[in-house]
């Protein structure tokens, strides 16, 4: 599945499809973001993972502080999606059904969207 992240510039909703068609929001176009495009430091918004069985993983290597931490956590796979919203109270991990050729996103309030593709062998490398 080909997922597309979108924001609003005035109120910084954020919405993802599997299209292309525009999303308004507050009467404007919503800009498109793109993962790993922030200059940032990539060791710290990455998703890592380690597959477990049918179980993986995944955990963002981030401070978690009121005014700035990671927001959410997104896998895709061909045909599901596994989504968790976090606090900055909480710890940026979860724990998903394991799926082949699944695509990990994070999303950190100050600095955007961050991905990382699944490699089945279990590296628990970042690919980027």
């Amino acid at each position: 599945m080909k997922i597309k992240f979108r924001r609003c510039k005035k109120c910084g909703n954020i919405v993802w499809s599997f299209n292309d068609m525009d999303v308004t929001c507050c009467g404007e176009v919503m800009e498109e973001i793109k993962p790993n495009s922030v200059d940032a430091a990539f060791e710290k918004h990455i998703p890592v993972y380690e597959i477990k069985g049918d179980k993986i993983n995944i955990n963002v290597p981030h401070v978690m502080e009121e005014a700035h931490y990671i927001k959410w956590i997104l896998m895709v796979s061909d045909n599901e999606i596994h989504y968790k919203e976090f606090k900055y109270t909480d710890t940026p991990s979860v724990t998903f059904d394991f799926k082949e050729n699944s695509t990990i996103y994070s999303y950190c309030n100050l600095h955007g969207l961050w991905m990382n593709n699944v490699s089945n062998d279990n590296t628990n490398h970042m690919s980027w």
